[in-house]
């Protein structure tokens, strides 16, 4: 019986300081895939901590070239063949796929698509540009993931309808276990954001929100990191926020810290899964986003487990929180129990898992 290798190709950073959903996700698919036999090799642009990746067998590009680069590289030094590849956060329908399914005579190709789509969508150009990538590219894609239904519809949109009957969807996974699951909503002051920093996500609302009611006693926590960081600094300056928004940077512990919480703000423009929100709910803590990019997957109910604002509105935002903190409005519970099963990591891996034969 032949060997059945396995390479991933992960436009994804490995660091200490942020493991979350997406690391725990990838250790549990490399033994999964383990089990039934695969050999497996995972490619990352840089690996700035590998403590968690134990056993895992990795091969980095130290940030010298593009990881999708590195692999064509890999394939062609050691002149290594692959059964399957599996590629993550890398851009789809390119020359690569034609290149490293050739190269690495690999029969089973699959594209998993996490990237975010703005509700505007793209510009004529960039549209056009896509499906001509489609036409050209889609060929050697065995199979196209989105990580929610609106992602496998703005996927089959960009790339075209050819891609429509090999386009399925997979939700993200959480491991449940690791979340402590907070036992009282106090509905009190003190909130939390949960994202990458980017324009995309929308936190300078958020600010502005904060400073249109300007009450005493609010507490906002911002967990993370990216590209908008500075302006969000220096908006919080600005508006002196300085003791009422706070910037804490990336933290590898965020199944601990949901709980801490009264809610979880987001109130992003831009989203494909949103699992900050899923992350909180699971905490038993209700979460405040946007109505159709933060709530993607339909799972917050108004008035039932968090409230919802239409994008951009932040005074629509300031309002709730106001009324939060006024105790005019209050959630009695979340729906943690029935999203346990759904959005599990066992019910991930497996579904990946499922793809490879």
């Amino acid at each position: 019986m032949s060997t059945k290798r396995l390479a991933v190709v992960c436009n994804y950073v490995l660091r200490g300081d942020r493991i979350g959903g997406m690391d725990r996700f990838f250790v549990a698919y490399d033994k999964a895939a383990k089990n039934i036999g695969y050999e497996v090799d995972w490619f990352f642009p840089d690996v700035l901590d590998k403590t968690f990746y134990k056993g895992v067998t990795i091969f980095s590009a130290e940030g010298n070239t593009s990881v999708e680069a590195f692999f064509l590289n890999h394939l062609q030094e050691y002149e290594k063949t692959y059964t399957a590849l599996v590629t993550h956060f890398t851009e789809l329908c390119t020359p690569f796929y034609k290149r490293a399914k050739q190269a690495g005579r690999i029969k089973n190709l699959i594209a998993v698509d996490a990237t975010w789509s703005h509700l505007n969508g793209f510009s004529l150009k960039k549209q056009l540009k896509k499906r001509v990538k489609g036409f050209l590219y889609h060929n050697y894609i065995t199979r196209f993931i989105g990580v929610s239904s609106y992602s496998a519809k703005c996927l089959v949109q960009d790339f075209g309808g050819q891609i429509a009957s090999k386009t399925g969807v997979i939700h993200n996974g959480i491991d449940v276990d690791l979340f402590i699951i907070k036992n009282d909503i106090r509905g009190e002051s003190k909130f939390l954001v949960a994202s990458h920093l980017r324009k995309e996500k929308a936190i300078i609302d958020l600010i502005r929100a904060i400073n249109s009611i300007k009450i005493e006693g609010v507490r906002v926590d911002i967990f993370g990191e990216g590209p908008e960081e500075e302006n969000i600094k220096n908006e919080v300056v600005k508006l002196g926020l300085e003791d009422t928004i706070e910037l804490k940077g990336s933290v590898s512990n965020l199944h601990n810290i949901y709980r801490e919480y009264d809610y979880l703000i987001q109130p992003s423009k831009a989203e494909t899964f949103g699992l900050s929100v899923i992350e909180s709910l699971i905490s038993n803590v209700p979460v405040i986003t946007t109505e159709r990019s933060g709530n993607i997957l339909g799972e917050i109910s108004q008035g039932i487990n968090g409230y919802l604002f239409r994008e951009g509105d932040y005074l629509a935002l300031g309002k709730h929180i106001q009324e939060i903190i006024d105790g005019n409005k209050r959630i009695e519970t979340t729906n943690f129990e029935i999203l346990k099963n759904k959005y599990s990591l066992d019910r991930m891996v497996a579904e990946h898992i499922n793809l490879l034969d």
